[in-house]
């Protein structure tokens, strides 16, 4: 039995790949540092999921490769399929007797396997497999919640409304017909008829949210959703001394620091050559994770590494500017060290979390199309280093995110474990998810009104046409 501070719980964690996996590994570690036992499914083709480590034992799933949009579905869809099949693995697990599931709902295979053994349920989540986490659970009216793509924020003309309508739309019927069916049809194999994959996806104990306020714009929620945006950051650490010395020789200029996330790791020939060209024009010190071939115009300002230690070069008080391709987790990270950005969107939601950014006045924004043209990249980088108003608001944002009363990752442990001492939380979920449409926004309420309202109106139109035939029947008899 947990105490007021849950140690020793078992917890089955269901993973998401890249990045996915970056957030969650933190959150492993941190558990197990608070003497949790964690068991990680990985797939036998994982990315970066290691079969073994020092503080997770792991179960290896075999699984087939992923590629298109419906086959990754499809794939995430088979690992909870090859799970509940396996006879053996299912008696381990239930023997195992763990306290809850944490997973990543951007791979669905977690939720499948949690309803399927009973357990609370806790999601380390930003996305879903339908898209941003809170339009599957909170009240999201689209007049000011932008939807990914639209490139719009909270502010929209009635043109922008009516595009982010139909981004909704056409999402909608994406989850319909191509998403939910492949996990809709483990549901009708594996569970009791009725069982319905939305309101499963919807029913988390916990929405463990990798946002806060500070970076996204303000929109209504829920009771249990849990706001741990930032969580992986951490103060500074001492950089190696090749580095450290690399970053002491930019003098009073400081450094610039480019990185492009745990997937792209180079460009194309010509755009790495202006790159390059734009950054040997500046007085700064560049460091550039960068895997390609060295570029032409490579500058004696620039060095090019394999791998940085990204949170602790932001840290660093000689750090001028990141130039970053715009995931959440460099975002969270420029916000906590308070450092402006010149995004350079790639895909997803990057173009969306660089957008927020710029909404603050914390970043300029560039497009990979036109990087390369009319000096916009050296014109971008030398706006942002020039203009003081950039860096100052990312330090405004920088207090605004650090202002609280716990840390984010301390935040998170707190209420996995509050779920595990009470067996879930139950009493933070609405009954919204259960209701069916009409009954949510409330058509059939109006529906009913408004016939009250049309019998009463067709019941005084029939009392004011007997008066007046009435009357006109009492005159009609006094002139004859």
């Amino acid at each position: 039995m947990c105490g007021s501070v849950c140690h020793g719980g078992k917890l089955l964690v269901f993973p998401g790949e890249g990045s996915h996996w970056v957030n969650m590994d933190i959150l492993i570690k941190a558990l197990h540092s608070q003497g949790h036992t964690i068991t990680v499914v990985r797939m036998t083709n994982s990315w970066y999921i290691k079969e073994e480590s020092p503080y997770y034992s792991s179960i290896t799933i075999p699984v087939t490769d992923a590629t298109d949009e419906e086959f990754f579905h499809k794939y995430a869809s088979d690992l909870a399929t090859a799970v509940l099949k396996d006879k053996g693995l299912i008696k381990t697990l239930k023997e195992s007797q763990y306290d809850l599931v944490l997973t990543d709902p951007f791979w669905g295979g977690g939720l499948l396997v949690a309803h399927y053994l009973q357990l609370p349920l806790v999601y380390n989540v930003r996305w879903t497999i339908s898209g941003e986490g809170h339009l599957i659970i909170a009240p999201s009216p689209m007049s000011y919640i932008p939807m990914i793509l639209s490139g719009h924020s909270d502010k929209m003309t009635f043109t922008e409304r009516v595009k982010n309508m139909l981004l909704y739309l056409l999402f909608t019927v994406r989850d319909r017909l191509i998403v939910w069916p492949h996990y809709q049809a483990v549901c009708d194999e594996f569970f009791q008829p009725g069982v319905d994959f939305k309101e499963l996806l919807q029913g988390a104990d916990l929405w463990l949210m990798r946002v806060d306020f500070v970076f996204e714009f303000p929109r209504p929620t829920m009771p249990n959703v849990i706001y741990m945006g930032g969580f992986q950051c951490n103060p500074a650490k001492p950089l190696p001394q090749d580095l450290e010395e690399f970053v002491h020789s930019s003098g009073e200029h400081g450094i610039i620091i480019m990185s492009l996330g745990t997937f792209v790791t180079e460009f194309p020939h010509d755009i790495a050559d202006v790159i390059a060209a734009a950054f040997s024009q500046l007085p700064q010190k560049v460091i550039w994770r960068h895997k390609g071939d060295r570029p032409a115009s490579l500058g004696n300002n620039t060095l090019v590494v394999d791998w940085m230690p990204q949170n602790d070069l932001l840290g660093h008080p000689k750090t001028r500017l990141f130039v970053a391709h715009g995931g959440t987790n460099g975002v969270q990270e420029a916000i906590y060290h308070g450092i402006p950005v010149v995004g350079l969107p790639l895909f997803n939601d990057q173009y969306d979390n660089l957008l927020r950014l710029k909404e603050r006045g914390g970043a300029k924004l560039l497009s990979m199309a036109t990087v390369d043209k009319n000096n916009n990249f050296l014109e971008a980088l030398q706006e942002v280093l020039d203009e003081p108003s950039y860096r100052m608001n990312m330090q405004r944002l920088s207090r605004l995110h650090r202002d609280v009363p716990m840390e984010p990752l301390d935040t998170a442990l707190f209420w996995i474990e509050f779920v595990m001492r009470h067996k879930g939380a139950a009493h933070l979920r609405t009954n919204s998810y259960k209701m069916p449409w009409y009954s949510y926004h409330s058509v059939d309420v109006v529906l009913m009104l408004l016939g009250v309202v049309s019998v009463l109106l067709l019941l005084l139109v029939a009392i004011v046409r007997y008066l007046c035939i009435r009357k006109c029947l009492k005159r009609k008899i006094k002139s004859e």
